[in-house]
C-alpha cells in the first residue's frame, strides 16, 4: 500500500476473502469493479452517443477487451453520463472516472497550453507530423510536466488516431474575405477561440452536442466542429448550407486518452501495456474509418442534403496565419508555452520539409483521373 492511494487490487482480493464485507468493500473502490475477473473500468467521452467518436471510443474498448483475452473490460459512457464533455480531466483525475477519451482542447479552460497538444500553431505540419512530435519529437514528456508537475492532476495521457485538418465550418452564406466574417458569433473551442477574435469575429466555446441548438436559438450564427461525419449527426445541414473545408484553426488535432494514475498503476504490467499501446492499434482503425464514413457523408451532404462545399479563400488562410502570428508572440510571454512552440518549429521545420519536399502533387494525379471535381 502506497502513501498516496489505496492499491484497490490487493484491498478487494482480501476482501474476497471476509466473506459478506466483499460487498460493502466493493462499493467503497468505486468507480472500477476490479471483482475476481474481469476488470471493468468506465471510460466517460466527451462525444453524444449518436456520434461516430462514440464509435471510436468504442473500437479501442474492443481492442483491449481482445487484447487481454476478457481480463479487462471498457463501459463506454457518452458525454454527460457521469459529468460534462468538458470536465472528463478532472473527473479522471479526480478518480470519479477510471478514464476518458477526449481531446486536450476540452481543458484549455484549466490551462492554454492544452492546445498546443492538438490545436496550436501551424507551423507546416499535418495532424500526422504533430503525432509523431508527440511520441518521438518531446511532445509526450512537455505533455506529461504539463499535466502532472505544472497543474498536479493525477493521471496518465496518450493521443491518438491523428485527425484530418478541420474544416473552417458552416455559415448561412458566402464567406471570401476577412471582411466578410467581422461580427460573426462563432463557436469553436481553444487557441481557436482567440484566433478567430483576432480576424474579426464573436467566439462562443460549446460543446459538440450544444452547438446546432446554439444555432437555432440565435446564440451563435457560424461553426465549426470537425468533420462531416459528426456535423452532419448533429444537424448542421438542417442550420446552415454553406460548408467551408480547409482552416489553419485546428490542422492538427488528435483524440486524448487519460488514464487515472492510481488505476493503472493497480493494474497488472500486461493490462497497462494494452491499455497504452491499444491506442496506437485503434489509431489505425480510426484513420481507415474514418476515410470512409467521412468521404460518404461528405456526399450525402451535398447529393442529399443540398448542402454546397467550398474550400475556404486563400485570403482568409492568409489572415488566419497573420493572427497566428499574432497570437504566438503572445504566448511566447509564458515560459513553458514558448518551450512547446520552439519543440514544435524545431521538429516541423526539420521532418515537414521532408514530407513536404517528397510529396508528389496528389490533386494533379487526382485531376488528371478525375477531371472538373476539385475546386482549387
Amino acid at each position: 500500500m502506497s502513501d498516496k492511494h489505496l492499491d484497490r487490487r490487493r484491498f478487494l482480493q482480501r476482501s474476497a476473502l471476509a466473506g459478506g464485507s466483499v460487498v460493502a468493500a466493493s462499493t467503497l473502490a468505486a468507480p472500477a469493479v476490479l471483482g475476481q475477473s474481469p476488470i471493468v473500468m468506465r471510460m466517460q467521452t466527451s462525444w453524444p452517443a449518436s456520434n461516430i467518436w462514440d464509435e471510436f471510443a468504442k473500437d479501442y474498448a474492443t481492442r483491449v477487451e481482445e487484447m487481454s483475452g476478457g481480463r479487462l473490460k471498457i463501459d463506454v459512457l457518452p458525454a454527460g453520463a457521469v459529468v460534462g464533455a468538458f470536465q472528463v480531466m478532472d473527473a479522471v483525475s479526480d478518480g470519479v472516472l477510471d478514464a476518458a477519451h477526449s481531446v486536450p482542447v476540452y481543458w484549455y479552460g484549466k490551462n492554454k497550453a492544452a492546445s498546443f497538444f492538438g490545436t496550436g500553431p501551424v507551423f507546416g505540419g499535418s495532424a500526422t507530423t504533430m503525432l509523431g512530435w508527440f511520441y518521438a519529437g518531446g511532445g509526450q514528456e512537455l505533455y506529461r510536466e504539463l499535466t502532472q508537475d505544472i497543474m498536479g492532476l493525477n493521471v496518465v495521457g496518450y493521443l491518438g488516431f491523428p485527425m484530418f485538418a478541420q474544416p473552417f465550418g458552416w455559415f448561412k452564406g458566402e464567406v471570401g474575405s476577412p471582411d466578410d466574417l467581422q461580427g460573426f458569433k462563432y463557436r469553436t473551442v481553444g487557441l481557436a477561440a482567440d484566433l478567430m477574435s483576432k480576424i474579426g469575429m464573436s467566439v462562443a466555446q460549446l460543446p459538440g452536442g450544444e452547438i446546432v441548438p446554439a444555432m437555432e436559438r440565435g446564440v451563435i450564427d457560424a461553426f465549426e466542429f470537425n468533420n462531416p461525419s459528426s456535423d452532419r449527426d448533429f444537424g448542421a445541414q438542417d442550420v446552415a448550407k454553406n460548408y467551408y473545408l480547409s482552416s489553419y484553426h485546428q490542422a492538427s488535432e488528435s483524440f486524448e486518452y487519460l488514464f487515472n494514475s492510481d488505476f493503472m498503476e493497480d493494474l497488472e504490467p500486461d493490462l497497462q501495456a494494452i491499455l497504452k499501446y491499444g491506442v496506437e492499434a485503434v489509431s489505425t482503425a480510426n484513420t481507415a474509418k474514418a476515410m470512409l464514413r467521412y468521404s460518404e457523408d461528405l456526399q450525402t451532404l451535398i447529393n442529399e442534403d443540398g448542402v454546397t462545399v467550398h474550400r475556404t479563400s486563400k485570403d482568409i488562410l492568409a489572415a488566419q496565419l497573420d493572427a497566428w502570428d499574432t497570437l504566438i508572440g503572445q504566448l511566447e510571454e509564458d515560459e513553458f508555452s514558448a518551450r512547446v512552440m520552439q519543440s514544435q518549429r524545431e521538429w516541423c521545420e526539420k521532418v515537414a520539409f521532408y514530407e513536404l519536399m517528397n510529396a508528389p502533387d496528389y490533386a494533379l494525379a487526382y485531376n488528371h483521373y478525375f477531371p472538373n471535381k476539385l475546386a482549387l
